[in-house]
């Protein structure tokens, strides 16, 4: 896979000073946009340090990019989110540092939006309101939530988004890179798949668009010419901020069964009752955590009795559920189970066993309450999904006693 980039920062029509930034780095795969603020140009300061901290980290670490990109197994996939984090709150530190030591710099701090790319994995860093988006076969995923005031409340019910679009406090964030010495940093690992194209950009680029009409000039103009179309148009429309710009293109060959895979891993979360209600960047944070294991035909995924705490979504292959040595049903791609895994950690009902070369996408219950904790939002669309999937189970449960009963309550006839 080979990755290009194409890039464009503008002081506005407003602002006498760029403020703004942005880092391409091809070589590593590593690409960001931040936004500064602060008095007598140390916003200006505060963003390039952030980018020059973010580039050396990353150079000086490039045996684990390099490690991702040949086996992107659970232990390298934490390294590299570990790496961008740490990237991230060293430059809160350094910033926070220099603000300390020069009273003129006091309160200066910036934003982040950063895309680490390593073979066919990406790592999403992000802090305060820059944004990135995802466009995938024509259709645009937003994979950052702003850290505003106006998303707070709106992710609270406290305003609609009609009102968040003019409300007074738009651009107050309440995260940011520098004002203190560390900061929470959302972080999100993600599959990369040629054609894919994505946006980085300050909010003086996306507070002047929908995203349905990113969708549209995304689809429609070429990655070359997006930055400078982009940034005309933001200042066509006021320019009252800096704008900064940075789309990426995934390029280039690809291994035909890791595509397949990793589409494949995506349609199956999609399609589970369970996680119905999430967003797609929130599907691809349990993605994130989970890992993907293959069984022979024949052999036993689940055994009856034994303790367990995974839920498993069957990819490709067909398996059956067995109990006391009788077969009770059989399982295609799309289906899922040991999902009471991730209530308690108690013994499984039934075996479950290959019947044909069988992949599935496997989700630990740690894993989950790690991601859960972090997520409160995510959480909550987790266990109101669960408590539908176990009232169904039940009613179903009951509908079978019913039915057991009154068979039994039939009269015997003799013909």
């Amino acid at each position: 896979m080979n990755v290009a980039a194409y890039a464009l920062t503008d002081v506005g029509r407003r602002r006498t000073e760029n403020e703004d930034g942005f880092l391409v780095d091809e070589e590593v795969g590593l690409f960001a946009v931040c936004d500064g603020m602060g008095g007598h140009a140390a916003g200006e300061i505060a963003s390039s340090l952030a980018l020059e901290i973010l580039r050396k980290e990353v150079r000086s670490n490039t045996r684990i990019l390099r490690a991702l990109a040949a086996d992107a197994t659970g232990a390298h996939r934490a390294a590299a989110v570990e790496l961008m984090e740490r990237a991230v709150q060293r430059a809160c530190r350094e910033i926070y540092r220099l603000a300390q030591s020069d009273p003129s710099k006091r309160g200066m701090g910036t934003t982040c939006a950063a895309l680490l790319i390593a073979g066919g994995k990406g790592v999403i860093a992000h802090v305060g309101d820059s944004r990135i988006y995802l466009l995938r076969h024509g259709q645009l995923h937003r994979l950052t939530e702003d850290h505003t005031l106006v998303q707070t409340q709106l992710k609270q019910g406290v305003i609609t988004p009609d009102e968040a679009e003019n409300s007074p406090f738009r651009n107050v964030i309440t995260r940011a890179v520098g004002i203190q010495e560390s900061v929470q940093v959302d972080t999100l690992l993600t599959d990369i798949l040629p054609g894919d194209l994505f946006l980085l950009c300050s909010d003086g680029l996306h507070g002047y668009f929908r995203d349905a009409e990113v969708q549209k000039l995304l689809a429609t103009v070429s990655p070359e010419a997006l930055p400078r179309t982009l940034v005309d148009l933001a200042n066509e429309r006021g320019g009252r901020d800096n704008i900064t710009v940075v789309v990426v293109r995934a390029g280039g060959a690809m291994d035909p069964a890791r595509v397949s895979e990793a589409e494949a891993r995506l349609a199956a979360i999609q399609r589970i009752p369970l996680f119905r209600h999430l967003t797609y960047k929130e599907q691809m944070a349990v993605l994130a955590i989970a890992h993907t294991r293959s069984w022979e035909a024949g052999q036993i995924i689940v055994e009856e009795g034994q303790l367990g705490d995974q839920l498993f979504i069957l990819v490709r292959g067909r398996v059956a559920i067995e109990t006391e040595g009788m077969k009770l049903a059989e399982l295609k791609p799309g289906a899922h189970f040991g999902e009471m895994g991730l209530i308690e950690h108690a013994p499984r009902f039934a075996t479950v066993r290959a019947l044909t070369p069988v992949s599935c996408v496997v989700l630990g219950r740690t894993e989950l309450l790690a991601l859960m904790r972090r997520e409160p939002v995510l959480a909550v669309k987790l266990l109101w999904s669960l408590v539908q999937a176990l009232s169904e189970r039940l009613r179903s449960s009951n509908a079978g006693m019913a039915m057991r009963r009154n068979r039994k309550e039939e009269p015997f006839v003799d013909s």
